[in-house]
């Protein structure tokens, strides 16, 4: 399994970025299995969590083992604690860099289908909320979204005030990465508003994946979102189990995400982990 770890200077952006990347071109099949069909890899485009970074999939759960048995290529970027957003006045444009940039130039640097249905992105909390945002507003680049433990925090996002114990949860902070929150609710900053536009044209819709654990404290929020999202007509699959926001549940469901996902198939390969067999 190759694992890249880079750095690309973007335009969105204005500053170079971190960016891991799991490409199994070095699979090794065992003697009598087939080889891959050379052809270009489906892609996931994977984000983290607020306080982590691009090493955090490759940390917390099995992706890399998986992604191999997939033949998934994933790409993970560092997104700061910034929401995957666009906001202007500080130029940055973490949308546009997620959505479109960080495609394209991945496609060119690396092997990866350019079909939309061979390209997917998904993320947890934070990067759950990301995904779901640029998923519904790239919906030309993306088949299928997942969000797990996903932030779903606009709807009450205008209420918020600087009386909290943790500085992300703050209107000021809030206000730092959305602009004015009393235009987040109807605006592409909001998932929701997103995916109504997009029912009511005639686009194609992507499938959504969701799960969230049962002690989580954004349960609720995610189960309203699962609702909405079924009622405007999308292709929803909904997973709840016994979990935190920890990366025990993460792990778990990310191996979900990638059974639901339409891949090849798994097919392990020879590496360290079956010497001897």
């Amino acid at each position: 399994m190759a694992y890249l770890q880079m750095s690309i200077l973007s335009q969105s952006l204005m500053r170079t970025v971190p960016v891991n990347v799991i490409l199994p071109v070095d699979k090794l099949v065992f003697p009598g299995m087939p080889p891959r069909e050379e052809k270009p890899y489906k892609t996931l485009y994977l984000l983290h969590g607020v306080f982590g970074s691009h090493i955090d999939w490759i940390n917390g759960t099995n992706i890399q083992r998986w992604a191999e048995e997939n033949n998934l290529a994933v790409i993970m970027p560092a997104g700061e604690n910034m929401f995957y957003v666009d906001l202007e006045a500080s130029h940055n444009y973490y949308g546009e860099f997620i959505g479109r940039e960080l495609v394209d130039m991945t496609r060119k640097m690396f092997p990866l289908s350019r079909k939309r249905e061979d390209t997917y992105i998904a993320g947890l909390s934070m990067g759950g909320y990301g995904a779901l945002r640029n998923g519904l507003k790239y919906h030309e680049t993306f088949g299928c979204i997942a969000g797990l433990s996903a932030a779903a925090i606009i709807d009450d996002i205008d209420k918020r005030t600087d009386d909290v114990p943790v500085f992300i949860e703050s209107r000021q902070y809030l206000e730092s990465i959305f602009g004015d929150l009393s235009k987040v609710e109807d605006s592409d900053k909001n998932p929701k508003w997103l995916a109504r536009k997009l029912a009511a044209g005639n686009a194609v819709l992507p499938k959504i994946y969701l799960a969230c654990g049962l002690q989580d404290f954004l349960l609720s929020k995610n189960q309203d979102l699962q609702n909405y999202l079924k009622e405007l007509g999308y292709d929803v699959t909904y997973d709840e189990m016994p979990g935190g926001h920890d990366w025990d549940f993460w792990n778990c469901q990310i191996k979900k995400v990638l059974d639901w996902l339409p891949l090849e198939g798994r097919q392990a390969g020879i590496s360290s982990g079956n010497v001897g067999i």
